[in-house]
């Protein structure tokens, strides 16, 4: 028996002073909300009425538990309105985690953009280069770099971008500026946690490798931009790792006419029928801080 089904129709019996009305008020037959009342009375081994040919009143224990049925759909009335409104109001806690060099360098500068439009959001930003199980450690959206494979989740690609080689304009005013991949030969290259082997696309749009070497060897993005910055030597990475450096001056961009596209990143977030408008307005916010540019690739 649908226990709920069966607290609604006896509350409305007890209201409406009747099978008949009861029944007429819910758009059932008088048939289905006297069997549901038999089939109540029978799981609670007691009578709830006190039936004549023309009154049905309720017993004392009926009435008890009438009393009790009102609270508890009151109580699950609000419970459904609450929940309602957090779905649709840009309000709450939402728990984040995003890579450490994709947090520091494109999300947290701007938060502040963010918080301006939704104040009532409260974030719980954590890093993690791992790939966190957001279902099991309860997170409701992850922003994770190359390809997706897990069923559970659904994800939307934020931005491609372009693999940047860079440099320091100090480095390139001293050794000068490479023209092809071949070139990267005569310079020293840092190169950080995804070795040596640097992809290209020649002016055919077939892929090369291109072995580099150099005196710097880093696992960290953040430290890998830092040292090109510093003018140590030519550096590799992804777009998004770069941008702000590439915006005011303290790298440039070579090579872009070889330049291969970089990893996904994505956000992903549980499958739901239903995405809360917190989460649908941080969705919209990252669309907006990872927009990346293309290729720039010259005719063949």
């Amino acid at each position: 028996m649908n226990k709920f089904m069966a607290l609604l129709v006896f509350s409305k019996v007890v209201e409406h002073g009747g099978f008949t009305a009861a029944a007429r008020n819910l758009r059932l037959s008088v048939s289905a909300v006297t069997k549901t009342m038999a089939r109540l009375e029978d799981e609670l081994g007691t009578q709830l009425f006190n039936r004549t040919t023309r009154r049905l009143r309720t017993t004392d224990y009926g009435q008890q538990f009438y009393e009790r049925c009102v609270r508890i759909l009151s109580d699950l009335e609000d419970a459904e309105a609450n929940l309602r409104e957090g779905n649709l109001s840009y309000s709450g806690r939402l728990r984040v985690v995003v890579p450490f060099s994709f947090g520091r360098i494109t999300l947290v500068p701007e938060l502040r953009r963010f918080f301006s439009h939704y104040p009532e959001i409260t974030l719980e930003l954590n890093f993690s280069d791992s790939a966190v199980d957001l279902i099991a450690e309860g997170y409701d959206v992850a922003v994770r770099t190359g390809e997706i494979k897990d069923s559970r989740l659904v994800s939307r690609v934020l931005t491609r971008g372009a693999q940047v080689t860079f440099a320091a304009p100090a480095y390139l005013e001293t050794y000068g500026v490479p023209q092809t991949p071949a070139a990267l030969h005569d310079h020293n290259c840092i190169t950080g946690r995804f070795g040596a082997d640097w992809s290209f696309r020649d002016l055919d749009n077939a892929p090369i490798s291109v072995h580099v070497s150099g005196n710097c060897v880093v696992n960290s993005g953040d430290a890998l931009r830092e040292a090109a910055a510093a003018g140590i030597g030519i550096a590799q990475g992804t777009w998004w790792l770069v941008r702000k450096d590439l915006e005011n001056g303290t790298v440039r961009s070579i090579l872009p006419d070889y330049a291969i596209a970089g990893m996904p990143i994505s956000i992903v977030y549980p499958a739901q029928r239903h995405l809360p408008a917190k989460v649908r307005a941080f969705i919209d916010f990252l669309v907006a801080v990872t927009t990346g540019p293309g290729l720039n690739r010259k005719s063949a």
